[in-house]
């Protein structure tokens, strides 16, 4: 039906079948066989001819809508088809967790990009157990996940570990204080937190308990960025993972990372997850082995 399709879709556009037959190589009469086949299989009346002219009916205005969607399915078939066969361009989705997001994979996703520019990247978001069934269930080709995980099927490979880092603005009092900084010197220090229910709000606050410090919390915030564009503001510290403290930024916002020795213990490791059975396209492995090769031999502690 599609040939048909296709033809009937031209001939509205032309107003005209003598056009429309000129437009699809066809002589007239055989054009005019198309549209009294569709017409038939349809079992509507597409057109009421009027002499020359051609109008058209209010089931005909419904299937000519329909003939334009499936023109453009088979367009974009068509394009993916190509780039399969290529291999110069194909799909890949990606499942990350809202730390990943932050953190790991703006870095891996500009550095894919940039050398398979014709990828069509989606992203699919959740916490990490969300990302585990994204993989498992096939919707994501892999995932970027802040903690190892074992599941059968997946594999799991460690790419780095990361830690928290005490976070604050230059000029700050504990950037001049001589000695060792401890936890001991976050009690009742003004801070800037994860909203509750994160897991790095689960994390500091274990921490907190642990510790025996109860630090004075004035905002509770779901995105790195904010908390760093604020923390100058309201001269406050956070926790932060150091994998997001980059050097340039640290600069740019006027803060300083203060290392803290019982931060060691938050320590996670940041891991990329794939199906072992899935049949991956060439975009999944070739980011596979790419952020596999771009970690090897690579611990962050």
């Amino acid at each position: 039906m599609f040939e048909e399709m296709n033809a009937y879709a031209v001939v509205v556009e032309q107003s005209s079948l003598n056009k429309a037959s000129k437009l699809l190589n066809l002589s007239q009469p055989a054009l005019s066989r198309k549209i009294a086949k569709l017409e038939e299989e349809l079992g509507v009346k597409l057109f009421n001819r009027r002499g020359k002219r051609l109008e058209l009916t209010s089931p005909g205005r419904f299937v000519y809508t329909f003939a334009l969607e499936q023109r453009q399915r088979q367009i974009r078939f068509l394009q993916k088809l190509s780039q399969y066969k290529n291999e110069g361009g194909t799909e890949l989705t990606l499942g990350a967790s809202l730390t990943t997001i932050q953190t790991t994979l703006p870095t891996l996703v500009e550095a894919f990009m940039n050398k398979h520019p014709h990828t069509e990247l989606k992203l699919l978001t959740g916490k990490t157990h969300e990302i585990v069934g994204f993989v498992r269930d096939k919707k994501a080709d892999a995932g970027i996940v802040g903690s190892a995980i074992e599941e059968p099927g997946l594999s799991c490979i460690p790419l780095f570990d990361d830690h928290l880092e005490l976070v604050v603005p230059a000029g700050h009092p504990l950037t001049a204080q001589s000695g060792m900084i401890g936890m001991a010197d976050l009690q009742s220090l003004p801070m800037i937190t994860f909203s509750k229910g994160t897991w790095y709000r689960r994390l500091t606050d274990e921490l907190f308990q642990l510790s025996g410090i109860m630090p004075d919390i004035r905002m509770e915030i779901d995105s790195f960025e904010a908390i760093v564009r604020l923390l100058p503001t309201c001269k406050a510290a956070a926790l932060l993972p150091k994998s997001y403290l980059r050097s340039e930024l640290l600069l740019d916002n006027g803060l300083v990372a203060l290392y803290i020795p019982e931060l060691k213990e938050t320590r996670r490791t940041t891991c990329l997850i794939y199906s072992e059975t899935a049949e991956h396209g060439p975009a999944a492995r070739q980011w596979i082995g790419e952020t596999r090769a771009s970690f090897a031999g690579y611990r962050m502690v």
